[in-house]
């Protein structure tokens, strides 16, 4: 059985990334190991070996986003050991302490603070027990490479002071960090440890996992939403090598030693399907927002003079513009995968989960285990930043390899994830404004409609145990959806106001940024229609009522990156055949958290009405970066992801099914449309971390669109930016 502790003295660790994969013959876990991973023990966060060496145990993982460096960073600053000297296990339940899951954007600022905070609580207890053997006042000894040492050359190993024992510490949230003017680790650009694997192709992603025994399974979908399975023909498969046909009620996978078999079986086996045509139809999202049926209402934000906000159903003056927001595939290169061994007595399963912990709970409930018997561990699969089929797979592999007895491993094929992963849901938000004689915002108000059952879910409803009439943990608590739907800027009164939808109309998930894109993509453009009707330049207006200093620099930068011209949109000159201009956004994330503002060049073919986005300036402000390559890393990452988002993706259905599933129906970002790309990183030392995984997605489409705007004098209010939509405006 292993343990943490044999793990340290083996002297071999098992990397929930997969570098060495983990292949137990039943996969039972540490006994007793989730009562043991207390957040406020130090030891469930570090361990440290013989040789010097340090264990780093984090519950939140990798994505792509360089946790694996950053919280190496953050734990040796504070150990005075080197990054090449620190291992980390990530997202594994059985030796890693549940931080929640890995979401938005919390991953450093939540989850390697507390690493950092336990690394910090260490360095304080080893040195106050070497001051006591040294007889030496603690302030003069110091920390490093594995020993408590004093300026006399007298050192203690920290394996000595620590007597074969773990820590045996609470966590000191009062023990003190060290100083910016002391870092040598934190803040600097070192190489993330998962690269070099990556982009030579040795390293092992879920889809590479390999168990002995294992066999490979597919899950049948019903042709329509809803459908109710009335027959299954196994004689049909009969002749493929080793495939055995599972079904649980309306669930229904095969499974083969051989994958192409599985393939087969999947294509070839005779299914009957009830009919079904539960859908409203991509093109009633307006319709079906504004008609309900609606759960709640809820006043998100409500300040200033209300009886100018009164006012604003009669005024005269008043501007108005609804934006739309789609719904939208994670559209992950890699379709889900995961990897599953059940047994009477314990299992384990591997998935690319964000919340191997969460979903520990709902493996457990599927195969009636208690939770110590069964192990969920990370391995890295094909980004999302949300939940795509990833659990879904894990789901499928779990209750096929209870059912066979075997380890089973699970591949979606490509028309799966598109058309059956949970997806970013739709959202619609009317504004309107009135402006003083001066140009100033007087009065604000938001209505959103956006489905209740939306992103910051406790469970999403899993696919395969839903067919399989299996119960399993739903719950949900709303609220990221509703942040950043007010302006950021000085209005004399503010009203915004929530109407949460019943279900949506496809399962719903979140996608990077969920919520906050679209409602930035409203609240800036509607800013800049604002601007607009005040003759203003759209830089200026916003400068002028930002009273954040942190938010006005990052406007002030972006605007000098990208060389603006101060003037009002759209540009004077607007014609021949292609249509230049400059439009910006700005957010401060969540309201509480990053500061980004976005400046975008593009060209407008007026004759295809095509859009060509051909820079993109970003000034970043996420307060301390650990190691600014890898933030520069998220925020190219997210424009240009939100670049796809804006430009092409949409999910379309009908009554029955989504019939967006492949590249050209769900088409995403290609290489020739990438644009240049100037980002600066604002450093500040002395400030806490914040998130950069999501925050410089959210001002995108605004800038697009507010570009498009200053380059044709057209206004975009629903996205994607696509070129039949924007020919049919110019027209």
């Amino acid at each position: 059985m292993l343990t943490r502790r044999a793990l340290l003295e083996a002297g071999a660790l098992v990397v929930g990334c997969g570098l060495v994969p983990i292949q137990p013959a039943h996969a039972q876990p540490i006994a007793g190991a989730q009562r043991s991973l207390a957040l406020g023990e130090v030891d469930s966060f570090l361990a440290l070996r013989a040789d010097g060496t340090v264990v780093v145990y984090s519950g939140k993982v990798d994505l792509g986003t360089g946790h694996r460096i950053a919280m190496r960073q953050m734990v040796g600053e504070e150990l005075g050991v080197g990054v090449e000297r620190i291992e980390l296990i990530e997202g594994d339940t059985a030796l890693t302490p549940n931080q929640g899951p890995t979401a938005g954007s919390t991953g450093v600022m939540r989850g390697g603070v507390e690493l950092r905070q336990a690394a910090a609580t260490a360095r304080e207890a080893l040195i106050a027990a070497a001051a006591q053997q040294l007889q030496l006042p603690p302030e003069q000894l110091t920390l490093a490479d594995g020993a408590v040492r004093a300026a006399d050359g007298r050192s203690i190993g920290c394996s000595v002071l620590l007597g074969g024992r773990g820590f045996e510490l609470k966590m000191n949230p009062k023990a003190p960090l060290k100083r910016p003017s002391q870092y040598v680790l934190v803040g600097r650009s070192l190489p993330r440890p998962d690269v070099p694997a990556k982009v030579t192709g040795r390293h092992v992603y879920v889809h590479d996992h390999v168990v002995p025994g294992m066999l490979h399974g597919r899950v049948l979908r019903p042709p329509a939403v809803g459908a109710k399975l009335l027959s299954v023909n196994e004689v049909s498969v009969a002749r493929l090598p080793g495939v055995r046909v599972v079904r649980i009620a309306d669930f229904v996978g095969v499974v083969s030693p051989d994958e192409w078999a599985a393939v087969r079986a999947a294509r070839e086996l005779e299914l009957r399907w009830s009919d079904s045509a539960p859908l409203i139809g991509h093109a009633a999202l307006v319709d079906w927002a504004r008609s309900g049926p609606f759960v709640a209402e809820e006043v998100i934000a409500s300040k200033g003079d209300a009886q100018r906000l009164a006012g604003l159903r009669d005024a005269a003056d008043v501007l108005r513009a609804s934006y739309a927001w789609p719904i939208q595939s994670h559209g992950s290169i890699g379709p889900s995968c995961a990897v599953a061994d059940v047994r009477p007595d314990g299992g384990t399963v591997w998935t690319a989960s964000q919340a191997s912990h969460r979903f520990l709970n709902v493996f457990a409930a599927l195969v009636e285990l208690p939770r110590d018997k069964l192990r969920v561990v990370y391995l890295d699969g094909a980004g999302c930043y949300g939940m795509n089929g990833h659990d879904d797979a894990a789901a499928d592999a779990v209750l096929l390899s209870k059912a066979v007895g075997r380890p089973v491993r699970v591949q979606w094929s490509r028309q799966d994830e598109l058309g059956w992963d949970p997806k970013g849901p739709p959202q619609l938000l009317d504004m309107k404004a009135t402006l003083t004689p001066e140009g100033r915002i007087d009065a604000w108000e938001t209505d959103m409609w956006v489905p209740r059952a939306t992103a910051n879910l406790e469970w999403i409803p899993l696919l395969s145990p839903l067919a399989a009439g299996l119960r399993q943990p739903v719950g949900q608590s709303v609220g990221l959806v509703s942040q950043n739907g007010d302006p950021p800027y000085g209005a004399n009164a503010v009203k915004v106001t929530a109407h949460w939808l019943g279900p949506a109309p496809l399962r719903p998930s979140n996608i990077r940024a969920p919520g906050k894109v679209a409602n930035c993509f409203a609240v800036e453009s509607f800013v800049d229609e604002l601007a607009a009707k005040a003759r203003m330049d759209p830089l200026a207006f916003r400068l002028r009522d930002t009273a954040n200093p942190r938010g006005a620099e990052v406007i002030r930068r972006a605007g000098r990156m990208i060389g603006w011209q101060a003037r009002p949109s759209p540009a004077a000159t607007r014609g021949g055949g292609i249509a230049r201009g400059r439009g910006m956004a700005y957010i401060h994330y969540k309201n509480n958290e990053t500061y980004v503002a976005i400046a975008m060049e593009v060209e407008v073919d007026r004759k295809s009405g095509k859009i060509a986005v051909r820079r993109v300036c970003c000034a970043h402000d996420c307060g301390l970066m650990i190691n600014p390559d890898a933030v520069r890393a998220q925020v190219e990452g997210s424009i240009l992801q939100t670049l796809s988002r804006t430009l092409h993706e949409e999910t379309t259905f009908d009554r029955s099914r989504v019939t967006s599933v492949d590249w050209v129906s769900y088409p995403l970002l290609n290489f020739t449309e990438v644009p240049r790309l100037e980002i600066e990183l604002i450093d500040r030392r002395e400030e806490p971390p914040l998130g950069a995984g999501e925050a410089a997605s959210s001002p995108v489409p605004a800038a697009l669109a507010n570009a498009v705007f200053d380059a044709t004098g057209v206004r975009l209010r629903s996205v994607p930016f696509t070129s039949a939509k924007l020919k049919a405006l110019l027209a």
